[in-house]
C-alpha cells in the first residue's frame, strides 16, 4: 500500500489518542519506518502490522480498527487528499457508490502502482444496493465497511451495511448489501 494509507493511519492514532500513543503502537508493530512517503508503495505487511498493534494497544478488534480507519480514510484522508475526486463521483451517496467502480481509474493516474480493488454493483433499488468488492488483500472487511460508513456520514445518509459474501465463508470475494 502507498505511504499515504500508513500515515493516515498514524494521523488517526495521534489526532485521537495522542503522540506517544502512536509510538507505542508503532514500536509494538515492528515496523522501522521513521517517516511515510506518501507517494512511495510499502509492503501490505506494514500496514497490517499496524492495524494488530493498534488492535492490541487500543484493546479493539483488528476489525473495529479498520472499520474506524475506514471511516476516517473517508471524512479526513479523503475529503483533504482528494476532494475533487470525491465530488466528482457523486452528488449522493446512491451516486457514489453507483459510480465507485470507476473511482480507482482516476487515483491510478496520481499512483500508477496502485493495486486497487474492484467494485461491481448490482440490486440497484431506491434506498439500498449491493456492493461486491474484489480485492486481493486478505482482512480488509472491515476497512471497506468503515469506508461505506464513512461515505454515508460524508452524504448525510446513514448507513445500515450487511455483509452478505465473504471469503471465510468459501465465497471469492466480499460483499454487501448498503440500505441508506
Amino acid at each position: 500500500m502507498y505511504g499515504l494509507v500508513n500515515k493516515s493511519i498514524q494521523d488517526l492514532i495521534t489526532v485521537n489518542f495522542g503522540i506517544d500513543k502512536w509510538v507505542s503502537i508503532k514500536e509494538k508493530s515492528g515496523v522501522d519506518i521513521a517517516y511515510f512517503i506518501s507517494t512511495e508503495p510499502y509492503d501490505d505487511q506494514v500496514t497490517y502490522q499496524l492495524a494488530q498493534a493498534a488492535s492490541e494497544e487500543l484493546g479493539i478488534s483488528v476489525e473495529e480498527v479498520l472499520f474506524v480507519f475506514g471511516e476516517w480514510w473517508i471524512l479526513k484522508t479523503g475529503n483533504e487528499k482528494y476532494g475533487g475526486l470525491m465530488k466528482a463521483g457523486g452528488s449522493n451517496l446512491k451516486e457514489f457508490l453507483i459510480n465507485l467502480p470507476l473511482f480507482h481509474d482516476r487515483i491510478m493516474l496520481i499512483y500508477p502502482k496502485l493495486m486497487p480493488p474492484e467494485f461491481k454493483i448490482e440490486d440497484i433499488e431506491d434506498r439500498s444496493l449491493v456492493l461486491h468488492y474484489f480485492s486481493v488483500r486478505e482482512g480488509l472487511a472491515g476497512f471497506m465497511k468503515g469506508l461505506i460508513s464513512g461515505l454515508g456520514k460524508l452524504f448525510e445518509s446513514p448507513v445500515t451495511i450487511s455483509h452478505i459474501m465473504s471469503k471465510e465463508s468459501g465465497h471469492s470475494h466480499e460483499a454487501f448489501k448498503v440500505s441508506w
